[in-house]
């Protein structure tokens, strides 16, 4: 293994496992409403990345994409989907649903499958249509077993996978796309914020120090893995990228079993096996498919 494909290796499994642990962070954040843990993130987020463009002088792109209404229409969009996502996966940690939240993320590869043939016209091959029915059928077990579907995941595959959709064809890079996603939604958070702390319910004018300190925290802790992310998806393949992603809800699902406790039946235990055993055909699919020699 090379020096570059090391540091690569290392940066997107260490960004994959900070988005594990986020589980940590939002729990600390329980007396808070998920609607403003939310808009902290956004603003503090948003300040910390125009910091970071600003060391970089990375600031050319923003002339031109505020001049295309079609680029702003487009991260507008993909903006939305991203505070829906965040909304939902905070939702979800502070109400005891950690395992709902892993399984969207353990879904999520296998729904950019089905958004690809929808909708960018790829034909995925017959081991990857075998995974996504395999995932299929692990969510028809779930919600039948249970009685409703399992609505927490069901949104954080759906609005993470629509906006990758949104991304794979964006025109701006990662560090960018998310300044200017936060700065879409960046007014209706700090409108927010300032009408929470008006009517003294909002947490940085009734908490106390170390609440307040980990609402600031929100900002480094939503940009460091994205630029580790950033780093490491730049020098290695995407087979690699594609097996390093389980670690995330795999950090989830150990998190939300045993240090959470939250009910894993062995209803629920089939229904993850499904969906456990459709990743695996899915990633031993696309292994084998890199290793395979390139015809010229």
């Amino acid at each position: 293994m090379t020096a570059s494909l090391r540091q690569g290796v290392i940066s997107a499994a260490l960004a994959y496992a900070l988005w594990g642990l986020f589980p940590l962070y939002f729990k600390h954040l329980a007396g808070v409403p998920s609607l403003e843990v939310v808009a902290h993130r956004i603003v503090w987020c948003l300040l910390l990345m125009v910091g970071v463009l600003s060391v970089m002088r990375r600031w050319a792109w923003l002339g031109p994409v505020l001049r295309s209404p079609k680029v702003l229409a487009a991260f507008t969009a993909s903006a939305l989907l991203l505070s829906a996502n965040w909304l939902t996966y905070v939702w979800a940690v502070q109400h005891d649903h950690v395992l709902d939240a892993s399984l969207g993320y353990f879904i999520n590869p296998l729904v950019n499958v089905a958004l690809g043939y929808f909708f960018l016209h790829e034909r995925p091959r017959p081991a990857q249509w075998a995974a996504v029915g395999l995932a299929a059928a692990g969510v028809l077990w779930l919600t039948l077993q249970t009685g409703r579907l399992p609505w927490v995941a069901l949104i954080l595959a759906g609005s993470f996978g629509v906006y990758g959709l949104l991304r794979k064809i964006a025109v701006l890079g990662a560090l960018e796309g998310l300044v200017l996603e936060c700065l879409v939604v960046a007014p209706a958070a700090i409108i927010g914020l300032a009408w929470w702390g008006h009517q003294g319910h909002g947490a940085l004018s009734s908490g106390d120090t170390g609440l307040i300190g980990l609402l600031l925290l929100a900002g480094p802790l939503t940009a460091a893995p994205l630029l580790l992310f950033a780093a490491g998806a730049r020098r290695i393949p995407m087979a690699t990228l594609g097996l390093l992603q389980y670690i995330s809800p795999s950090i989830q699902f150990m998190l939300g079993v045993w240090l959470y406790q939250e009910p894993f039946s062995a209803a629920r235990v089939l229904g993850f096996g499904l969906i456990w055993a459709a990743l695996a055909v899915y990633s031993a699919e696309g292994w084998w498919r890199s290793r395979q020699p390139v015809n010229t």
